[in-house]
């Protein structure tokens, strides 16, 4: 079994066979040794041994956490102030970063601050001034927005919480053609995206059963006959399992579109 590790939400994915002689459930907290030394890892995902992954050799899982290794952990308000003091650098440094998190390494000999930006940062002189202050390796790590919607959450278009928040581990590869096998491809982008200006994540949740009903109606542009008059299929409503059907008007009467059930004449 390969076990997809993680030490925080935004950072790195680790994935190691699980050769230890304990088992590993999602959600559980594992200490890890890496070359940068001991952090607490959550167990993210479990993969079967055939899955075509590249493991990380140099990474090792020393131990289940453990109750005093949760405690062991730097408390928020000390976070807190480790952001208060790079935000102060940032600013004074004139740096074009958004901080969004901290996270200190469980050995205490290493702070990693995660932030945002629209561009490449020459961070070196605020490394060296956190560095001199905080005695530690300092370790500045440049995120994506939706790992930043992630991290700080929101609500959806749906009223609940964030997929990526709620339920999801990792992020999955959200396309065009999901919003459009959805139907939802005219409705203009602000439409489908998330409060990151991403795609939105739950586009990939039903494409595949989108995908597959789909294949059950004739294609865009076919001509079909109903009732005795000839139009032709310009949409698809797939979960109704109807079609929308144009048809040239008579005696200078306008074309007319009409919705369609492909199953009347089961029903009937």
């Amino acid at each position: 079994m390969i076990v997809q590790l993680q030490v925080a939400p935004w950072d790195k994915i680790y994935n190691l066979k699980n050769d230890s002689d304990f088992a590993l459930a999602v959600h559980d907290q594992v200490i890890i040794k890496t070359d940068q030394g001991l952090d607490l890892a959550s167990v993210i995902d479990l993969i079967e041994d055939d899955a075509k992954l590249e493991l990380d050799q140099d990474v090792k899982i020393e131990r289940q956490a453990t109750d005093a290794d949760l405690k062991h952990l730097i408390a928020p308000e000390e976070k807190q102030k480790a952001l208060k003091h790079c935000y102060e650098a940032v600013k004074r440094l004139d740096l074009n970063m958004k901080l969004v998190d901290v996270v200190v390494s469980f050995d205490e000999g290493r702070i990693t601050f995660a932030f945002v930006s629209d561009g490449r940062v020459d961070f070196r002189t605020l490394v060296k001034e956190l560095g001199g202050y905080f005695s530690k390796s300092i370790r500045l790590q440049q995120i994506g927005i939706r790992d930043e919607a992630k991290l700080i959450g929101d609500s959806g278009r749906c009223g609940r919480g964030l997929c990526c928040q709620q339920h999801m581990n990792k992020f999955s590869s959200v396309t065009g053609e999901m919003a459009d096998v959805q139907g939802l491809g005219g409705r203009g982008s602000d439409r489908i995206s998330g409060c990151c200006g991403r795609l939105m994540c739950c586009l990939s949740h039903e494409f595949e059963g989108y995908k597959e009903s789909s294949k059950k109606l004739p294609p865009v542009g076919t001509k079909v006959n109903v009732d005795g008059q000839r139009g032709v299929i310009i949409g698809h409503h797939i979960l109704k399992e109807s079609v929308d059907v144009k048809f040239k008007g008579e005696k200078g009467e306008n074309d007319f579109i009409l919705e369609v059930d492909l199953n009347r004449k089961k029903k009937e």
